[in-house]
């Protein structure tokens, strides 16, 4: 006696089209000077900001997770010191 075969289970449709991350946000005057002026996904904001950092070696060099603020970096943060995790919250203020 045989089975029948197996079904693979149905694939979920990416949401990626439709998901708050992918959605262009304009940035603040602040931030664009670091990521430029155009809308850009949150996730693409991210990145240029850590392509940012660590072209100007704006890493704490003893703390990986410590991002010590240049002047550009002062505007969209407000202080001299954040970690990476504070970094992402403080973003969200700048995009619209």
């Amino acid at each position: 006696m045989t089975t029948a075969p197996k079904k693979a289970p149905a694939k979920k449709k990416a949401a990626a089209a439709s998901s708050a991350f992918n959605k262009p946000l304009h940035p603040s005057k602040e931030l664009a000077a670091v990521v430029g002026d155009e809308p850009l996904p949150r996730t693409e904001v991210v990145s240029r900001m850590w392509e940012y950092i660590k072209k100007h070696k704006l890493q704490n060099p003893e703390n990986k997770r410590e991002i010590v603020a240049d002047e550009k970096l002062k505007a969209v943060f407000g202080k001299g010191k954040v970690t990476m995790f504070e970094m992402n919250k403080l973003l969200a203020k700048h995009l619209k």
